[in-house]
């Protein structure tokens, strides 16, 4: 029998996204202070532009964001970083 016209059929089954649990880091490693004058750390979370990354990227918890956002605006004020990134990473 053939194929009917509304069948579809694949030769290699299609790929199915694995999607990673998101966590808060600094609740998995106990880190309780986050330090304004380690710029290297707080380009994690900081995009290419220079604006902060929100939680539902980063997976960081509420209150671990509002602390991120209060050291990245200290090391901006410091100029540890830049307010603008055109060439951040």
């Amino acid at each position: 029998m053939a194929a009917e016209a509304n069948e579809v059929r694949y030769l290699t089954p299609p790929p199915i996204e694995v999607k990673k649990n998101k966590y808060c880091r600094f609740r998995k490693y106990g880190i309780k202070y986050i330090d304004y004058k380690n710029p290297d750390f707080l380009k994690n979370f900081v995009n290419d532009q220079g604006k902060l990354l929100p939680v539902r990227i980063t997976g960081t918890s509420s209150k671990y964001q509002r602390k991120v956002a209060q050291a990245v605006k200290r090391a901006r004020h410091m100029a540890l970083l830049p307010f603008v990134g055109d060439l951040l990473k």
